[in-house]
């Protein structure tokens, strides 16, 4: 076991701000803030349901998942040309940079923009060229997940996946979102199959407001491995034994949680519970532009609200390179920084 220095309450802020971290759970279309959306849809000549900035930013008053995809939608339809999910990619990378992201998988929903007649080596290509540009010039490292849309059908899926493989190189696993009441996993059962004879990572939405037996599904008919969201699985302790036991990572995203009333009060957020008994949770930002916060502003909260500590803080970096779909010398790498900043910030006690 690791020998986490202590650093003082008084500098936890600083350190979590501070220490290098990887977001495993942001959707890239969910991170498009007002200002990029009217100036995507001036430049390509969309006409937007809202006067202007400010009155799209007040739109963001969401009381379930339902709601926020609702606007999640509008949003995205400015998106037509390769340079706008370019340029929608840059603006997270760059933002996520600040907020000392070393490594991001971003998922982006091909299903969103092929439906308006939006070419897949579009989108793809588009958020490609960003993560690669990002890299050079920012030093951050990503890769793109690509997500079916689960309120669509398993046969739209596949028509999504055959389009996507020409472009197989550029994108590194699939997962699942979207309305998740009613949509269980077992209904995307032969596509992540397919999936999983290709040899890309799977991943999935679960238990976010869908119960324990999407966890389940998740595990068992889909082979995922990552459950993203997953805070119901405190209320099955079969289930938490079996995520502990397999070390499946959780991707949780405590902004989100409290923006779409998954908890009334980030005080009563189930994330220290879960890293105290011994799951691989997560800290990510989901949808940061409509849910309140990017990556940091999810730690900064979260450990105001509910008092967590910086072993805690050490435990919850450590995950998000553990759970990375990365080599074993990136991982060293981070963790060699990470140890880094640990030390820098408990000389200051």
């Amino acid at each position: 076991m690791h020998t986490v220095p202590a650093v003082d309450a008084a500098h936890l802020p600083q350190l979590l701000k501070a220490m290098p971290k990887a977001e495993l759970h942001m959707h890239i279309e969910g991170s498009l803030e007002p200002e990029l959306i009217f100036a995507l849809a001036q430049r390509n000549g969309v006409k937007l349901p809202y006067a202007g900035v400010e009155d799209l930013r007040r739109a963001y008053a969401f009381t379930d998942l339902q709601s926020f995809l609702d606007i999640y939608y509008a949003g995205a339809s400015v998106l037509l040309y390769e340079q706008d999910f370019y340029d929608m990619g840059r603006a997270y990378l760059t933002r996520a940079a600040q907020d000392n992201v070393v490594h991001a998988e971003i998922f982006f929903d091909p299903q969103t923009h092929t439906q308006r007649g939006v070419g897949m080596e579009t989108v793809i290509n588009g958020l490609y060229r960003a993560c690669r540009d990002a890299e050079i010039e920012q030093g951050i490292s990503s890769a793109l997940i690509l997500s079916f849309l689960r309120h669509l059908s398993e046969e739209d899926a596949f028509a999504t996946l055959e389009a996507a493989l020409p472009l197989r190189d550029r994108f590194i696993g699939v997962g699942l979102d979207s309305s998740e009441v009613g949509n269980p996993p077992e209904k995307f059962a032969r596509v992540f199959a397919r999936c999983r004879e290709l040899g890309l990572h799977l991943v999935a939405h679960a238990g976010e407001e869908g119960p324990p037996a999407y966890i389940w599904g998740a595990l068992d008919v889909l082979h995922s491995e990552r459950i993203d969201h997953g805070v119901q699985a405190a209320r099955d302790e079969a289930l938490m034994q079996r995520l502990v036991r397999d070390g499946v990572p959780l991707t949780v995203c405590p902004l989100s949680n409290l923006k779409l009333c998954v908890v009334s009060d980030l005080a009563q957020h189930n994330l220290p519970q879960l890293l105290e008994a011994g799951l691989k949770v997560t800290v990510n930002s989901d949808d940061p532009a409509y849910f309140g916060g990017y990556v940091n502003e999810n730690y900064l909260q979260l450990f105001a609200a509910t008092g967590m500590n910086s072993q805690q803080a050490w435990q919850l970096a450590v995950n998000s390179f553990d759970a990375s779909f990365v080599t074993p010398q990136q991982r060293a790498h981070w963790m060699r920084q990470l140890e880094a900043v640990f030390a820098r910030y408990a000389a200051l006690a």
